[in-house]
């Protein structure tokens, strides 16, 4: 069996997809993707072209091992996401060849349904309360949410204040019903972090994510010694060699990589494997679309010390109004229960993907990007 293509189709909101043809007529779905940088993931994959066409594609880890060491230049969101989405896609391959799905190539299960949780949304403790009060309603025993606001890198007490009114309010809506957890988004630095992390601890949030940015090793250490909840980092780290001071430091509770940034499946299954050997727990980043679902979900099947899955899709809509699932042919393949989602048990990555909706779907392309935020004083900041 050898390699004929590689197809690449942009999905609304933000999304690319990535088919790889074999002359047998088999195929595999990956998503490979940095959020606001489509095009330039589109032309990444594609410069591979010329190595793929002809190979064979069952060969996942020569491949990997190719993509990574023979570029010379390594790592970062742009190479590893290439790396991820072929990766995925040739999984799903190989599943289809041989007829199983990719947990059963990976050893097998060693759980039966995974928990999942999803974000919550609002500008108001009265907006964000509701949302809480719909997850909750909606079966989820977690929720996340992301309520602060542009922080300079000293901020005043008023803008803590909003945030904590904020968080009364979620508490208040989950207290004995779920769990809660916030993400910092990378957005605050160490000084504001210390203040926040110490106030939040008296709401027992289940962790607390990316309270500074991964690439501040050492004002995370700092941050740690604020909180007795525990961290959570990584939807920024993109391989093993990343995450090695991370393991050492001891810092983080929770790793967070991403299966559709972090080099695909075969990379995040290597760097949650080295964080059951630190004690870590990993919570797979995933805010994306339901072939990095379906990824992640494979993946968290046959790794014992994951612990829950983010997930952004609406499991309860499968209409027109859900992009995540229109171009699914099995949409009762997600099966969602009490907080957890049922594993796929077809071949692959277990969905069926309609290709003829994804083309229609190509022909309007997205161009999305992150929005930009600036301080009070016009000072860029991060999303």
């Amino acid at each position: 069996m050898k390699i004929t293509d590689m197809k690449l189709y942009f999905m609304p909101h933000r999304f690319l997809f990535l088919k790889i043809e074999t002359d047998e007529g088999i195929s595999g779905w990956g998503e490979p993707l940095v959020e606001g940088r489509a095009a330039t993931l589109k032309a990444a994959v594609e410069e591979w072209k010329d190595y793929f066409i002809g190979e064979n594609p069952l060969t996942i880890e020569k491949h990997w091992q190719t993509m990574y060491r023979c570029a010379f230049y390594r790592g970062g969101p742009v190479m590893m996401s290439t790396i991820a989405g072929i990766d995925e896609a040739l999984w799903d391959l190989k599943g289809h060849y041989y007829n199983m799905p990719v947990y059963e190539m990976l050893g097998g299960r060693v759980k039966d349904r995974v928990k999942v949780y999803r974000s919550i949304h609002g500008d108001t403790p009265e907006e964000l309360a509701a949302d809480a009060k719909k997850a909750i309603e909606d079966g989820y025993t977690v929720i996340k949410t992301s309520p602060t606001d542009p922080t300079h890198y000293v901020d005043s007490w008023s803008g803590v204040d909003k945030l904590l009114e904020k968080i009364d309010a979620i508490y208040s809506a989950v207290k004995g019903r779920a769990d809660w957890a916030i993400d910092f988004h990378g957005r605050i630095h160490k000084p504001m972090a210390k203040v926040l992390v110490k106030e939040l601890d008296r709401y027992h949030p289940l962790f607390v994510e990316e309270p500074v940015l991964p690439t501040n090793m050492e004002a995370l250490r700092e941050v740690a010694r604020y909180t007795s909840s525990p961290i959570a980092i990584g939807e920024r780290m993109y391989n093993r060699w990343d995450y090695k001071t991370l393991f050492e430091q001891g810092y983080a509770d929770i790793i967070q990589p991403d299966l559709s940034h972090a080099g695909g499946i075969s990379e995040v299954r290597k760097i949650a494997a080295m964080a059951e050997a630190y004690d870590m727990a990993v919570a797979p980043h995933c805010p994306l679309d339901a072939i990095a679902f379906s990824s992640c979900i494979q993946l968290d099947s046959v790794t014992p010390n994951v612990i829950m899955q983010e997930q952004s899709i609406n499991v309860h809509d499968a209409s027109a109004s859900n992009p995540c699932m229109n171009f699914i042919k099995n949409k009762e393949v997600f099966q969602f229960l009490q907080g957890f989602v049922q594993i796929p048990s077809g071949p692959g990555l277990g969905i069926e993907v309609d290709e003829e909706l994804v083309k229609e779907q190509d022909k309007n392309r997205h161009n999305w990007k992150n929005p930009i935020w600036t301080t009070y004083d016009g000072t860029p900041i991060e999303w």
